[in-house]
């Protein structure tokens, strides 16, 4: 695959379908903005060039492609006038630069690296001005159809809204990615006519002005068509949210991770589990959190943003955990709440802990030292710490700054250390 590439991601758009005031690219699948995984994709084929053109609450997505993508340079379309003068926002950037530019689009997050490549290749090998990427779909409702001359070549896309009844049956649909030749594709946008019905600018119009120009367009056919499947609405967002999740849980199983009931285990993207560890049904995982090999996770188990589980650890029913760390080896077994906690190895957390880490106005942090047991019910009131091997009663209110030393055992509300029998 030639370098000579450059990469133009469409990202201005409202999506008024979505009924939001928040960025459609910025509505998240598995936690991650859908605009994430195309700044991802896009450098995966390494383009000499990367650009985002953004519009609606541009300042909005504009932070979040400059934290998480700094490499891609930013247009702004000042007025949401459709893909085809979006894309001429790019052409300044691109005054210079000769050769393949890649279309994509923000709301595409589930479209693959293999087919982007094989797009890509097919385009430069075959020499083409235009190669779209094309999949045939049952029900093309919501798509523009393909139109075809009597040679089979591709003359045109004609949208929904301007299809008549013949085209509307046309089973073959513009998925909208494609490359294109630099210098004939912006040639050619120069030539589209603001569409009178819709007050844009087409994109796709730029499809029959190369063919009147008998321009050589190509064509890829997509295998799995949900990859190149736009998000539109939050029916389509819950779709993909459910594709998404077979990708991550199939990895992790892959990597040797068992899971029990994937239909009810939820992951985000960048979960990261050991090979051995089990994951019983309807346990939730949420963004950053990392667990370790050999440990038992759930049923009904919910980790929370930041927690780290070391090896041969167990969380068991009715348990939340946010922002912790447990230790090797140790057993949080039943209806718990740990939150901003630091928890040792081999330690024991009774049935009905809770850690109270807020206090209306700060949280705090309860450390917990190796080998410590944990009566059930008890209460521990942050900030706290628990030297090694102590232990509460059941019941027990540990108050905050309280400290229990090593080898000691606390009981009581609020708790006291146990007096040694003379």
């Amino acid at each position: 695959m030639k370098k000579d590439i450059a990469v133009i991601i469409l990202a201005a758009g409202k999506g008024k379908r979505m009924k939001s005031s928040q960025p459609k690219v910025l509505h998240t699948v598995a936690a991650r903005p859908m605009l994430g995984y195309v700044l991802d994709l896009a450098a995966s084929v390494k383009p000499r060039y990367k650009i985002c053109v953004l519009g609606y609450k541009s300042e909005l997505v504009k932070e979040y492609v400059k934290k998480e993508a700094p490499g891609f340079k930013i247009v702004i379309q000042k007025k949401l006038l459709g893909s085809g003068d979006a894309l001429k926002q790019a052409g300044s950037i691109l005054k210079n630069f000769k050769g393949t530019v890649l279309v994509l689009y923000g709301d595409n997050p589930l479209l693959e690296a293999q087919a982007l490549k094989k797009l890509i290749r097919q385009h430069q090998q075959r020499a083409n001005q235009a190669t779209l990427l094309l999949a045939d779909l049952d029900k093309p409702a919501g798509y523009g159809r393909i139109i075809r001359d009597n040679n089979n070549n591709i003359c045109g896309i004609v949208e929904e809204l301007q299809a008549n009844d013949f085209e509307k049956d046309i089973k073959e649909i513009n998925t909208g990615i494609a490359c294109f030749d630099k210098e004939v594709l912006f040639r050619a946008l120069s030539r589209v006519k603001l569409n009178p019905r819709k007050k844009e600018y087409y994109l796709t119009d730029v499809v029959g002005i190369l063919h009147k120009q008998k321009a050589l367009i190509g064509s890829l056919k997509i295998e799995d068509f949900r990859q190149a499947n736009g998000i539109n609405s939050h029916s389509q967002l819950s779709q993909a949210e459910r594709i998404m999740q077979e990708r991550l849980l199939l990895a992790l199983q892959d990597k040797g991770v068992i899971i029990i009931d994937t239909s009810s285990t939820r992951v985000c993207w960048d979960t990261r589990i050991q090979a051995g560890t089990t994951v019983f049904p309807f346990t939730v995982i949420e963004r950053n959190v990392k667990i370790g090999k050999n440990c038992r996770l759930g049923p009904f188990c919910h980790l929370r943003n930041g927690v780290v589980i070391q090896d041969n650890s167990v969380i068991g029913n009715f348990t939340e955990i946010s922002r912790s760390k447990i230790g090797k080896g140790t057993i949080v077994k039943h209806f718990c709440f740990l939150g901003d906690s630091r928890i040792g190895n081999n330690v024991n957390i009774g049935a009905g802990t809770v850690t109270a880490n807020y206090d209306g106005k700060r949280k705090s942090v309860t450390k917990i030292g190796d080998k410590v047991f944990i009566g059930s019910n008890t209460t521990l009131v942050a900030p706290l710490k628990l030297g090694k091997r102590s232990s509460t009663g059941a019941g027990s209110v540990l108050v905050k700054n309280r400290n229990v030393p090593c080898d000691t055992t606390v009981i009581g509300v609020p708790a006291r250390p146990l007096k040694k029998k003379k």
